[in-house]
């Protein structure tokens, strides 16, 4: 049986070593897939947290945006408003 998964050598303490067999056996995995398992939770946990953060970010952007936004309304209005006011005095 042919697979497209990368080989490669991997040296642990052995310490972790013997806490990923027991976690291993306790989930019914070889210890291969077990590593394999916990990469891809990481990974995953990765990329929610990047996603988040971009998602936080680009709200952020749009806040800042509205408020800039707001912000040149209020200074054209205020600009009228002297407009407006230097007509008046004129008249």
């Amino acid at each position: 049986m042919t697979t497209n998964k990368k080989a490669f050598t991997l040296r642990l303490n052995p310490e972790n070593f013997e806490k990923i067999k027991i976690i291993a056996e306790h989930d019914k995995r070889s210890i291969a897939k077990q590593i394999e398992y916990l990469i891809e939770q990481h990974i995953e946990e990765f990329e929610n947290k990047k996603a988040k953060e971009l998602e936080e970010e680009k709200a952020k952007e749009l806040e800042d945006k509205k408020n800039e936004e707001l912000e040149n309304e209020r200074l054209d209005n205020e600009i009228v408003e002297d407009n407006n006011s230097d007509s008046a005095k004129q008249e």
